[in-house]
């Protein structure tokens, strides 16, 4: 309890100019220019995600030591043949537009001799391989058993991350949520699932997962208990509470009344008959407690279709069924035919062999050094923020330092900062020009810090213009 003391961290606690969440956000952004790029050249389809995620998985496996260093393109295209049997395997071209693209959004480090996973990398990946393997685990699920699988998967979440210190996005909410969709959907499947003979293994897996979401909530609420805002989930733990009883109430009566069914034609009966026992019955029929194993008038009749007496299905006394407007033997023998037999028409894709031209190109010293500086610019872009600089110098062309420091990004000590590294970047990759103010220059009396040398004030900072060659000082 001791790690759940302090506040969850959340994306939606935190101020947009917190620098953490700016990088976090352009992780995002990163991995929507990822799947942007895979739809041009038609990878997203469920095909070729599925490709892409075995192509992912390699890398990954070399980044935890769990096999040998990619070395380059064609390393990773021969490992993927050898692994994985794929009756249609990305082409080397294909392969070399994959890690060109996560190359672009800083997934990976493209190395002379080696092809290596950056962190941002390894975490998108792993992120999309969780997300891919749950939503593996909710579709082997049927209807009822993917809302409870959703539930305790919920629930599996609130304790890796909530116990942690991070949020887990509600997820206690969630569960309940997904509780009662289950709850609603078992009401309206009841009487199809107590006609169904093999039904029990599935009741008996619905019950138990009742019984073990009902555990983890109460566990839930012993922990939220010692919480500072546990007054506000005291609401939400009631209701989770009250929803799991009634589930695993109903479970459990759906459970006992489909044995009590099945062996219904095995029971001995006495033949003395106690007539305040049968209206205690009839009653509890039309009115049965939730958790009752005694069929109600419904259930009963449902029965009578299984024909488990001779002759008792044609009694006309219950039809379960709706029946569609009149079709042809022939109309339903072509529309199975056409089901069973259909085959998507495909354009077959065919590859174009490109041929590979060399040619020789010079650029003088000036250019190359005029490269070398640009990439350096963006690499230092990607480390410190000059946004919020450089479009204020875009609107006022000259301006005091400290005029910058406090309009382009705030009077706090965290803000003279990041604006001193920007104007630093800018100065140092030949963006701006420092300069000596030449009159008195305006007072900022709402700043929370002071200038240790006060003439450092004077300075003013310029935008570099095409043809400036020297600054003045």
């Amino acid at each position: 309890m001791e790690e759940m003391d302090r506040m969850l961290i959340s994306v939606f606690d935190k101020d947009e100019t917190v620098p953490e969440l700016y990088q976090s956000m352009r992780d995002i952004s990163y991995l929507a220019g990822v799947f942007n790029d895979l739809g041009t050249h038609q990878w997203l389809t469920p095909g070729g995600i599925f490709r892409f995620l075995r192509i992912i998985q390699l890398l990954n496996e070399e980044a935890l030591g769990l096999a040998e260093p990619i070395e380059n393109t064609d390393t990773l295209f021969y490992r993927y043949r050898n692994k994985y049997t794929d009756p249609n395997p990305p082409t080397q071209k294909q392969m070399e537009q994959i890690i060109n693209i996560l190359v672009k959004y800083n997934w990976l480090s493209k190395q002379s001799r080696q092809i290596k996973l950056r962190d941002a990398g390894k975490r998108m990946m792993d992120a999309l391989v969780r997300l891919a393997n749950d939503s593996l685990a909710y579709y082997m699920h049927d209807e009822i058993g993917r809302s409870l699988f959703q539930a305790r998967r919920d629930a599996e979440i609130s304790e890796a991350y909530d116990d942690h210190g991070i949020s887990g996005g509600n997820k206690i909410a969630s569960m309940i949520r997904n509780v009662e969709n289950a709850i609603q959907l078992l009401k309206e499947r009841e009487l199809e699932m107590l006609a169904d003979r093999n039904a029990l293994p599935q009741l008996e897996l619905i019950h138990e997962l009742m019984k073990e979401l009902q555990g983890k909530l109460e566990e839930r609420y012993r922990q939220f208990q010692t919480l500072e805002d546990s007054l506000v989930l005291t609401t939400l733990m009631q209701k989770g509470t009250s929803v799991l009883a009634e589930g695993t109430s109903l479970s459990l009566g759906m459970t006992n009344k489909y044995l009590k069914f099945a062996t219904m034609r095995e029971t001995v009966l006495s033949s003395y008959i106690q007539p305040e026992k049968v209206r205690e019955f009839i009653i509890k029929m039309y009115n049965p407690p939730v958790d009752s194993d005694i069929p109600n008038p419904y259930q009963m009749l449902s029965f009578m279709e299984q024909d488990q007496y001779e002759g008792e299905a044609l009694d006309g006394l219950w039809i379960p069924i709706k029946f569609a407007a009149p079709i042809s033997a022939a109309d339903i023998s072509d529309s199975v035919h056409y089901l069973e037999n259909y085959e998507p028409k495909v354009k077959p894709l065919e590859e174009e062999g490109e041929m590979i031209e060399y040619k020789l190109e010079q650029i003088s010293a000036d250019e190359l050094q005029q490269y070398i500086g640009d990439t350096t610019w963006l690499m230092t872009k990607s480390m410190i923020r000059t946004e919020e600089v450089e479009q204020y110098l875009d609107q006022y062309d000259e301006a005091g330092m400290e005029q910058i420091m406090i309009e382009a990004a705030g009077p706090r000590w965290s803000d003279a900062i990041n604006s001193l590294a920007a104007i630093s970047a800018l100065i140092g990759n030949d963006k701006v020009w420092m300069n000596r103010a030449g009159s008195e220059l305006q007072q900022w009396p709402d700043k929370v810090w002071n200038w240790i040398n006060p003439k450092d004030r004077e300075w003013t900072i310029k935008k570099r213009k095409p043809g400036d060659l020297h600054d003045e000082s």
